[in-house]
């Protein structure tokens, strides 16, 4: 063999894993990413894009002449396709937090970081800057060289474009965020010729806040939110086991690198060096230096390392989605196991909790408040009187009127309300101030449990609240 055709001395494999990349310093240039096709990508863009576009109509949707999602901070009330939920039914929204929460961390456990890839709304805006940039600017090289260029006329007239691109997309994003909490109707049917004129101080201010940070984000931060910001990618390798499906890059069938020779005479691996899988990498890292904090398991570089493996003549999968029992260990990778029925039975047991929450919920609550100044008193009369603070919620979506009544033993004890009728407005809460007045010669000394019940005066709803009465006997004269 000559000295031409002798290869080159073997790269020595990286670690399996890496825990810090060689590349840390957040003053590394910007990355520009070739756009891959593929399997995968297609699987991304669908993914992305249905959640962007639902994320968009989701304040038009309409239920009973009302935004069917309205997260309404001042009142506070959030209106939930007919639901009204209160800060009383604020734990409903814990165990869904917790559900959410529960369920990244099994898919975590299983897929890695496939929300990070296919579904989290850094990646989406990013994918979406980035592909306007291509667009006016050009391709992975002709961004890299615009970048370098000196500013003249052409350079100026580009940015522009693509600043007032992103800065349309930021201002929708930030309307539809603020349509979330003040509604459509306040932001875009206020009466104004403009919608804009009806808007308030604050309604601005958010506006603005918002559109700067979705600009910022997409068009600067990129990958340094992924990479410094976001707390997910380091926690990840606590999560991940042996059996963790991860983009992974096969070492043994791939070292050591280099280009193929056409008369078949190389001692090289499959991979040809061709970097593209750096390429497409939207973090700017290299898979084949092992699995990194940075990787958000978008599979670029799996579609990119398939075309070329196409192109050589080699099968595909140098680059593919595998688990390091699979990789390393040449076994099966395990599916099922201990810690799939700790989450399947955790959430089972969140999911049914936050079902019976709902189903459970009351369209009238009551909770009876007793009066701390002072327990109880003396009148001139010479009865004892107690006070109390009724807080009353209608919960139902049209108009009721309630009454009050004392329920239950009431010997000797009798109830004294400012209202005999009390006309709530739908998802109305009221505190009512009422009084129990007890006999002395009739109740016995000490505490005596009493009902009260609000009832509605069709019927139709009813509920009651247990407190104290509370009468000592060294207080009579």
């Amino acid at each position: 063999m000559s000295e031409q055709q002798k290869p080159k001395k073997p790269r020595p494999a990286p670690e399996k894993i890496i825990p810090h990349s060689k590349d840390m310093d957040a003053t590394k240039q910007r990355v520009h990413p070739r756009f891959a096709k593929g399997k995968y990508q297609k699987i991304r863009l669908i993914s992305m894009y249905t959640i962007l576009l639902g994320f968009l109509l989701a304040p038009w949707l309409r239920w009973d002449s009302r935004q069917a999602l309205l997260f309404d901070v001042i009142e506070p009330k959030f209106y939930i396709f007919g639901a009204v939920f209160m800060p009383q039914d604020f734990y409903f929204f814990a165990f869904v937090f917790i559900i959410a929460a529960l369920l990244l961390f099994m898919v975590t456990v299983y897929a890695g970081r496939v929300w990070c890839g296919y579904a989290c709304p850094q990646t989406i805006y990013v994918h979406l800057y980035q592909y306007v940039e291509k667009i006016i600017i050009g391709d992975r090289n002709k961004r890299i060289k615009f970048d370098k260029a000196p500013w003249n006329a052409e350079k100026i007239l580009k940015t522009l474009a693509v600043h007032s691109i992103w800065g349309i997309f930021s201002a929708v994003t930030a309307l539809t965020f603020i349509a979330f909490i003040v509604g459509t109707d306040y932001l875009f049917f206020n009466g104004e010729p403009l919608f804009f004129m009806g808007w308030g101080k604050m309604t601005w201010i958010f506006f603005l806040l918002i559109t700067f940070v979705t600009q910022t984000n997409g068009g600067y931060m990129r990958e340094h939110m992924c990479v410094y910001i976001c707390p997910y990618g380091r926690f990840q390798s606590v999560m991940f086991d042996k059996d963790t499906l991860i983009v992974s890059y096969d070492y043994e069938r791939g070292e050591p690198r280099g280009a193929r020779k056409k008369d078949n005479t190389h001692q090289y691996g499959d991979c040809v060096d061709c970097t593209l899988c750096v390429q497409v990498c939207p973090t700017g890292i290299d898979i084949r230096d092992g699995l990194q904090v940075e990787c958000i398991q978008c599979a670029a570089c799996i579609d990119a390392c398939n075309e070329i493996m196409d192109k050589v003549g080699s099968p595909r999968g140098l680059i593919r989605y595998t688990t390091e029992r699979q990789l390393v260990d040449k076994q099966k990778t395990k599916i099922i196991g201990w810690r799939i029925f700790a989450y399947i039975g955790v959430l089972s047991a969140c999911i049914v909790a936050a079902a019976l929450i709902v189903v459970g919920r009351s369209p009238l609550e009551l909770e009876i408040r007793h009066d701390r100044k002072q327990l109880s008193s003396i009148g001139r009369d010479g009865m004892v009187e107690n006070s109390y603070v009724l807080k009353i919620v209608n919960k139902t979506n049209e108009k009721q009127i309630y009454k009050v009544r004392l329920d239950g033993d009431t010997k000797g004890l009798t109830l004294r309300s400012r209202f005999k009728q009390l006309p709530l407005q739908a998802n109305e809460p009221y505190d009512l101030p009422v009084s129990v007045i007890g006999d002395p010669a009739i109740i016995k000394a000490g505490s005596t449990p009493i009902t009260i019940t609000v009832y509605s005066t069709d019927g139709k709803y009813s509920t009651s609240a247990q407190n104290m009465f509370i009468y000592e006997a060294k207080e009579q004269k």
